[in-house]
């Protein structure tokens, strides 16, 4: 597909506003899923490590499947991917509402909504980073401030609900609601040029269906061409020799010379399309192995293999505050009257704020933009290790909104791959480190839970989950040192635009 020049505005406009409403409808309540949380756990009755999964996996399952998600929003385009995923977001939601049991719930939340939201997110970020270049970081910015926004209204929405329909009725009524995605993704238009199609597409396209009369068994050229032709002699005489007489010694010569003539064109033709389905099946392996290639070059960046490792330990660490910290709040024995407003509600619009304020820092040209994320991930697990010792309402919510802030770090996560590999590379890096990123969230709550089933306490889980993300931050800085420049010059194969020449000069 070929693209032209991002725009940085006109319709870039309307995709940030689609795109926001998009985040804002599908992450709404899977982020806001701390508050279905404590309802789940009364009504099934099943452990903390247990009924985390169906957040965890809600949030993480979308992320591990990105590699495919890129696959896809490359192969189909950003507004049928936008489209399909909304009815698979809205589906999973309704059916949650009938859930007979933790296991259902595993299925129609944690995976169907899960997947549908990777989806939307790898779409709302790629089209938008076609259309913006100088204001990337921005746009960015804004549109992922869509998903902060929808946790701290789904939040306190949900909670609304439940009190007045009950938790099935609440899931029913936010399924509806994500109808509204398909109306967000018809406006998801490609930057693409019209008049230049893409030159595989349009050959693939193009290959009739004979090409493909053998592909039950395959066959070499010359049984090819014998059985082709032993099919086309039985057809002349069919229909072409109905008026042959035996003593025409002239309509004998004759049909034979149309024949000979005939024949030789028709093998010439199917030695030439035989030939070509060989060449589109070696071009299609060739292009398999360039993938492959492709993801060994990246991984031999040192910014980018500790960018994987960093992004890994942050979700593990840095996931499940947004998830367990309603039960945290109740096992700390908070009295409701303290209670003014729901700390996710509180993390929701802090990220959202965190988000806008980290992506307009991002565009600054002397701001190093993979330093302001390490220092994000050092100030995180700080924060981390600080909540064991918060036994009070007003301290969980300070917590509640540093947290939220420092994890308004993912709008500036998409400009740091960019730079870090390239524009034209983006789809490809970004889909590996979002299924290190998932793993990472569908692992973070379930530990965090375990932790609390084995201890009855949550000071070991989050002095783990800090460790965690301390742990990612230093291994990014250490990678991103400017002594590594000296040895990054000796790698040929590293992409001339790798972060790893920016990170002194920019500094």
């Amino acid at each position: 597909m070929v693209f032209r020049k991002p725009p940085d505005g006109g319709w870039g406009w309307v995709i940030v506003v689609v795109s926001f409403f998009t985040q804002f409808l599908c992450y709404g309540s899977p982020l806001a899923v701390g508050v279905l949380y404590v309802e789940w756990l009364d009504a099934f009755g099943e452990g903390k490590g247990k009924t985390a999964w169906v957040g965890s996996l809600a949030n993480g399952i979308g992320l591990l499947a990105s590699p495919v998600c890129s696959v896809c929003v490359s192969s189909f385009g950003a507004r049928p991917v936008a489209i399909f995923s909304g009815f698979m977001v809205a589906g999973g939601l309704m059916m949650s509402s009938f859930a007979p049991n933790i296991y259902f719930l595993y299925l129609s939340y944690g995976i169907v909504v899960g997947l549908g939201c990777g989806l939307l997110y790898t779409a709302t970020v790629t089209i938008t980073c076609h259309y913006f270049d100088k204001r990337r970081g921005l746009a960015l910015g804004l549109i992922s401030t869509g998903s902060s926004v929808g946790l701290f209204i789904y939040a306190a929405l949900q909670r609304e609900l439940i009190d007045l329909y009950g938790l099935d009725g609440c899931l029913l009524i936010v399924g509806a609601l994500s109808l509204n995605i398909l109306a967000c993704g018809s406006l998801m238009r490609p930057l693409e040029s019209s008049d230049s199609p893409s030159p595989e597409k349009t050959r693939v396209d193009k290959v009739p269906d004979q090409y493909f009369v053998y592909h039950e068994k395959e066959k070499s050229v010359e049984e090819n061409i014998s059985i082709l032709e032993k099919g086309y002699i039985d057809e002349k005489c069919v229909n072409n020799v109905p008026d042959y007489k035996p003593d025409s010694i002239l309509n004998k010569n004759v049909l034979a010379s149309i024949n000979v003539n005939e024949k030789d064109t028709y093998k010439k033709k199917v030695v030439e399309q035989t030939n070509f389905c060989k060449q589109l099946a070696k071009r299609k392996w060739q292009l398999y192995l360039n993938y492959w290639e492709e993801t060994v070059v990246l991984f031999k960046n040192k910014v980018f293999s500790a960018l994987f490792v960093a992004i890994l330990l942050f979700d593990i660490g840095g996931f499940p505050p947004s998830l367990l910290m309603e039960d945290v709040a109740r096992s700390a024995n908070i009295s409701e009257d303290d209670y003014h407003v729901p700390l996710i509600s509180i993390i929701g619009i802090m990220t959202a704020v965190g988000k806008l304020t980290l992506g307009i820092l991002a565009d600054f040209k002397w701001i190093n933009t993979l330093y302001l994320y390490v220092s994000t991930l050092i100030m995180t697990g700080m924060a981390l290790f600080a909540i064991p010792f918060a036994k009070s309402y007003l301290t969980l919510a300070m917590l509640s909104g540093f947290l939220g802030f420092l994890t308004g770090n993912w709008s500036i996560f998409p400009y740091v791959t960019t730079k870090t590999v390239g524009i034209e590379k983006l789809t490809h890096a970004y889909g590996i480190l979002m299924f290190f990123a998932g793993l990472g969230n569908s692992l973070g709550p379930p530990i965090v839970g375990w932790f609390y089933d084995w201890t009855q306490e949550y000071d070991t889980a989050f002095y783990f989950s800090g460790f965690c993300v301390l742990l990612g931050g230093f291994l990014l800085l250490l990678a991103a040192l400017p002594c590594w420049n000296a040895c990054a010059n000796q790698s040929s194969k590293l992409p001339p635009n790798t972060y790893s020449y920016k990170v002194a000069s920019s500094a």
